[in-house]
């Protein structure tokens, strides 16, 4: 067997397949016949506890025919009387009671007055624990093993108070039950050979068992028997008899109630238990033992004949692909056995290598594309940026130099603020793309008339339009069209669409929009006669980046994510867009589809009433030490009196010392992050009922959740709209 260690020939490893193959089946067999063990053990435990409880029962029945029997016994008006008539009574009951070999009566002192076996000699069970817990509990007590000194019988005694009418422990009767009576479901249970039943009183002494009971009465279970019984009643042991014999036992206790306290166990051999289960396995395991044998003949000698000759066909057509021939084939006809599958496996592989051959060029393809558009975006991201910088920053030295005039300055503050606006709009395009990609926008669904929509995207783009000269056309019907959403968002989808009509129309071209209703949606048709869509733009108008040619003065500007923002927009509705051209040069038509719906939308809601202006406390924290000091002279520059901190711990002293009705409150400060400033802010007295408002860079949603967890009452991004800046604190109480 020396090859099948070397694993050098086929034929080695077609038997080291067979013994792989066959591996399974082994391993399955060997644990079936676990399972099939722990199964046999698992049922005869819960046999072995049904049995063990009947006995429990049977014997628990016995013992309260016994408590009722005393019970009885102790009501006797005359039991307390002669004690020769006791005796007498209780003979008669022993008579009629055969399973007690004794009745009797005991005296406070532990004296026997009277019984049914009359003693020669006085007795005194003063000793005797029964006894003294009959007394004690005033109750049935069913004592443990006893040797009767009268009736020398091995007995249990069973005791019961006599009770006077103040409830006092007058005497207590008592009843030898004999052990042999007690056996009596014993001897009738049918049980394995080899198996043991016994019960034991609280002490571990047996009272019952089989078999051979008379040689067993008195005796003390083993210590490991012995806290088997101590533990969990129903909890199945392991353990050696005295015969060397390992048996499963079960245990119940006798009664409950305080009934006795004696416990039942049943031991079955714990061998016999899985010897049908070991059989079985044996059989399996021979029968698993016949099918190696006869698989291993097959594979050493249908080998040759099967495989080995294919095999190295197989071989060297699989050299031929690797060096390079992707059209090779094996020409092994395909059958149903391995080897045709194998070689149609390996006739579809240099398909497929074919295929993804072709994948690979096409994805170079597709990569290189991608890494050109990536680069026109950086530099489109580039120019736009540059673009407002470029007035902000000769604005900004102007203003620095002192020398300009109150109209330049005026001039100058404006082209900033356009400036900063359109910087902001960029942003705010990149930001609302991958919010609406990660699915982080959820639009508001109310229902909006049509004709708002368009009205309010028309005056967006009506600047643009009108600087470049366009025919601007536009049909709405006169029967008002509703559809339900967003407005801002659908306001913000057309606008993008005329945008971009605006954009790429030459100076004196047309635009028309038409609104009409279309079955059970509302269509939006943009179109222009501008420089339109080749076939390969228009099928990827809607992505991420796509735009058209321009020239390199840049002059339409944007980062072509307009469109892909519709898109999103769009299908967030429940709506769909469509992009139609014919040709370049030949103008472009965008259809917007929308859900209508008959509902009207709601009353507006009156605004609050406006407030007279007042002077604020207000405390600005900002480590961006040039962004502090600008919002502090516009707020100044309010009238309102503006402390600057630039870090959480030097803000927490001022708003000690100065208490601010306003905070306006950085996010990412050195120390202490803004949140975290926020909670201090809203445990201390001084400002706890102040305004807290943050300023800060982090634009997304779950930024914004965290601010109003932390106690932020307004949420603005950077660059901050000062107009809504200032319309809030005018609001302010």
């Amino acid at each position: 067997m020396a090859f099948l260690l070397q694993l050098n020939t086929l034929r080695s490893r077609l038997i080291l397949l067979v013994l792989l193959a066959i591996a399974p089946s082994a391993i399955m067999t060997v644990v079936n016949g676990a399972r099939e063990r722990a199964h046999a053990v698992e049922v005869a435990e819960e046999n072995l506890q049904r049995l063990t409880n009947l006995a429990a029962a049977n014997e628990a029945q016995s013992i309260a025919g016994a408590r009722q029997l005393l019970r009885d016994v102790a009501s006797i008006p005359d039991l307390m009387g002669d004690p020769a008539d006791c005796g007498r009574l209780l003979a008669r009951i022993q008579r009629q009671n055969p399973d007690y070999v004794n009745l009797g009566l005991i005296q406070l002192n532990g004296d026997v007055t009277c019984s049914a076996i009359p003693s020669r000699t006085p007795v005194n069970l003063a000793d005797r624990t029964h006894f003294r817990r009959a007394v004690h509990l005033k109750r049935f007590v069913a004592g443990g093993y006893i040797f009767g000194r009268v009736i020398q019988k091995h007995t249990v005694n069973l005791t019961y108070p006599v009770l006077d009418d103040d409830d006092k422990v007058k005497a207590v009767v008592f009843a030898a039950l004999d052990l042999t009576k007690l056996d009596r479901f014993v001897a009738d249970i049918q049980l394995p050979p080899g198996s043991l039943l016994l019960t034991a009183d609280s002490e571990g002494k047996i009272i019952s068992r089989k078999p051979h009971p008379e040689e067993w009465f008195g005796k003390e279970v083993s210590p490991q028997m012995r806290l088997a019984m101590a533990a969990e009643p129903g909890k199945p042991v392991l353990l050696a008899g005295p015969d060397g014999v390992e048996r499963l036992h079960r245990f119940a206790r006798v009664g409950s109630n305080g009934l006795s306290d004696y416990t039942v166990t049943i031991g079955i051999p714990a061998d016999d238990i899985t010897a049908n289960a070991r059989h079985d396995q044996m059989l399996d395991l021979l029968a698993l033992a016949a099918t190696i044998g006869l698989a291993l003949l097959a594979a050493w000698f249908v080998g040759d004949v099967l495989v080995l000759r294919r095999v190295k066909r197989l071989a060297s057509t699989a050299n031929r692909i690797a060096s390079g021939s992707l059209e090779a084939r094996s020409g092994i006809h395909y059958g149903k056995e391995e080897i045709s599958e194998l070689a149609q496996a390996l006739d579809a592989m240099a398909a497929s290598l074919q295929e993804k051959e072709l994948q690979h060029q096409r994805a170079e393809k597709q990569l290189r594309e991608a890494d050109r558009r990536k680069d026109e975006f950086l530099a489109m991201l580039a120019h736009e940026l540059r673009n407002p910088l470029a007035p902000i920053s000769a604005g900004a030295q102007l203003l620095q130099s002192g020398r300009a005039s109150e109209a330049a300055v005026q001039r100058t503050a404006g082209i900033i603020v356009r400036q900063v606006h359109h910087m902001t709009r960029l942003v705010d395009d990149l930001l609302d793309v991958s919010r609406v990609t990660r699915g982080l926008v959820t639009p508001t669904r109310v229902p909006l008339p049509v004709a708002r929509i368009v009205a309010d995207a028309v005056e967006q783009v009506d600047p643009l339009i009108k600087s470049r000269q366009h025919r601007f056309e536009m049909e709405v019907p006169p029967a008002p069209l509703m559809v339900t959403g967003d407005h801002k968002r659908l306001v913000q989808v057309l606008a993008n669409v005329l945008n971009n009509a605006a954009k790429y129309t030459p100076p004196g071209g047309a635009i028309k929009l038409t609104a009409r209703a279309e079955g059970s949606n509302v269509k939006l048709i943009v179109s222009d006669n501008g420089i339109g869509m080749s076939p390969e733009l228009r099928s990827r108008v809607f992505e991420l980046f796509a735009q058209a040619d321009r020239n390199p003065d840049r002059s339409q500007g944007g980062l072509g994510l307009g469109l892909a923002l519709v898109k999103s927009l769009v299908e967030l509705h429940g709506g769909a867009v469509a992009a139609d051209s014919a040709g370049e040069n030949q103008g472009s038509t965008f259809t917007i589809t929308l859900p209508s719906t008959q509902q009207q939308p709601a009353p507006p809601m009156p605004g609050p009433a406006a407030r007279p202006a007042r002077t604020l406390r207000v405390l600005v924290v900002d480590d961006n030490i040039d962004a502090a000091q600008t919002l502090q002279l516009l707020l100044e520059a309010g009238g309102h009196h503006v402390t600057v901190a630039h870090n959480a711990l030097t803000a927490l002293e001022i708003a000690q010392a100065k208490a601010p009705e306003l905070c306006l409150l950085d996010i990412g400060l050195p120390d202490i992050n803004g949140y975290d400033l926020a909670r201090s802010l809203r445990a201390l007295p001084h400002t706890a009922r102040a305004t807290l408002v943050a300023v800060t860079g982090y634009g997304r949603h779950e930024d914004r959740e965290q601010a109003t967890a932390a106690g932020f009452d307004h949420y603005f991004v950077k660059p901050v709209d000062v107009d809504a800046l200032l319309a809030l604190i005018a609001r302010l109480p």
